[in-house]
């Protein structure tokens, strides 16, 4: 496939930015139709339901996040194979995920739909939008089988060095979005549970989409149906690599619901403020999370030819063109979150919560570019352990006590709550630098 890349040799910022880029718009775009159905929603319908997509799309995130953290296992280990040489290895890790995804399709399936209340009881949705986040909740959870197989499909593509494929079904599918959030909430006036159905009717013609162009493009090595079937062997390895990032990425997501249940005490304005503020930040943080995937890629690919100081030194590159975009977005979150917030309600209330929450996001902006790029490096190296303890224990040692500490004090300010975010990413950047000594020092060691 000619949109394949390889990392192991050449120039390290050209491609690390072809691969990048794409991934950018594919993020964008997941992004942007994400952002349709709250500004559809906050445009069409009231503050309950404009609360409702706040809290619910949380919640799907969070599952979201879990699923495509796991497939970053897959990633991985298609990376590495590809990195060391073994192309051939590549059908029977693909048949193998896909007997693996669809296990996790219908686990998730099982316990959104029939949790969706015990969820939104746990996170105190307000009483006026209990309701419509258990609809919404429970719609979403309905077509995990579309969640989980777009961002397999994503997966598999990112492994082959391919960000352009993926890319080009979410735009696709970022258009029926559109168009079904047009239909169902401003034309038929159906609120959080219209916003709902047409996510989870894009997200299935992604599915679909993505097929197709598979059928068309091909893949560069051989694939038959003789090859789906569940190989302990792939399966442990894509386990051992996903499963930690996974559980972190889920356990850190918890703790941003957690901070999400202590917001909806304080009543429906604030909930739904902090709905717009964080689906603000889905866009204001696209730029960390494409160099965390491209670098996952990349340093993946050198980790299995051995080239260890080339996957070092693209971090480092990474890291600098990251930092350049996160000064434009510090003054964005920090100083314009009204403005920004503003796009999703007309409801001054609301924009003035949303605004006071993004001030903490905006300080955050200026560290991520730092860790998702560290994070992307230790993924792509397979220290998925290490990055699963730094977030776990940031998460819940730093982030979550100090917005329980910050909701208590009066008068409650809302980016006060925030700041426990900034301040668990200080943390974990000091857990990242410590891993890459100890990881120079092992490979050193090994040398010798």
């Amino acid at each position: 496939m000619k949109r394949n890349l390889d990392f192991t040799t050449g120039k390290i910022v050209e491609p690390l930015l072809r691969f990048a880029i794409p991934v950018l718009l594919a993020l964008f775009l997941q992004a942007l139709y994400g952002a349709i159905d709250l500004a559809i929603v906050g445009k069409f319908a009231t503050s309950a339901d404009v609360s409702a997509v706040g809290t619910g799309s949380q919640i799907m995130m969070t599952i979201t996040g879990l699923v495509t953290s796991f497939a970053m296992g897959l990633t991985i280990l298609l990376g590495q194979r590809i990195g060391e040489g073994h192309m051939d290895k590549g059908g029977h890790i693909i048949g193998c995920g896909i007997v693996l995804f669809m296990i996790i399709a219908l686990v998730l399936t099982a316990v959104t739909t029939v949790f969706a209340g015990s969820i939104t009881h746990i996170l105190h949705a307000p009483e006026e939008a209990f309701s419509l986040t258990k609809s919404y909740v429970t719609i979403c959870g309905a077509g995990s089988l579309a969640i989980v197989g777009f961002n397999f499909i994503a997966a598999v593509f990112r492994g082959l060095g391919d960000s352009r494929t993926p890319m080009i079904t979410v735009l696709i599918t970022s258009i029926l979005n559109v168009a079904g959030d047009l239909l169902l909430v401003a034309g038929l006036h159906m609120g959080a549970s219209g916003a709902a159905a047409a996510t989870v009717a894009a997200q299935l013609a992604s599915v679909i989409i993505s097929y197709f162009l598979i059928q068309k493009t091909g893949l560069p090595f051989e694939t038959d149906r003789s090859m789906i079937r569940l190989d302990m062997d792939i399966a442990k390895r894509i386990v051992l690599l996903g499963a930690p990032i996974a559980l972190q990425d889920f356990l850190v997501g918890i703790s941003f619901l957690v901070i999400l249940a202590i917001v909806n005490t304080l009543g429906v304005t604030a909930s739904a403020g902090v709905g717009v503020a964080e689906r603000v930040c889905s866009f204001i943080m696209l730029i960390p999370s494409a160099f965390m995937q491209s670098m996952s890629a990349f340093a993946s690919q050198n980790k299995g030819a051995g080239k260890y100081d080339r996957a070092l030194k693209a971090l480092w590159l990474a890291i600098g063109t990251s930092t350049l975009f996160g000064i434009l977005m510090f003054f964005a979150a920090f100083f314009r979150g009204g403005l920004l917030a503003s796009v999703f309600s007309n409801d001054p209330a609301v924009i003035s919560a949303a605004a006071d929450y993004l001030k903490a996001y905006g300080i955050d902006c200026l560290l991520t570019c730092f860790l998702f790029c560290f994070i992307g490096y230790f993924n792509g190296m397979g220290m998925t352990a290490f990055v699963m303890v730094q977030g776990i224990v940031s998460a819940f040692l730093v982030r979550v006590p100090a917005a329980w500490f910050f909701s208590r004090i009066e008068p409650v300010s809302l980016f006060y709550i925030g700041l426990g975010i900034p301040l668990s990413t200080v943390l974990q950047i000091l857990f990242c630098f410590i891993g890459l000594g100890w990881q120079r020092r092992k490979l050193a060691a090994l040398q010798h």
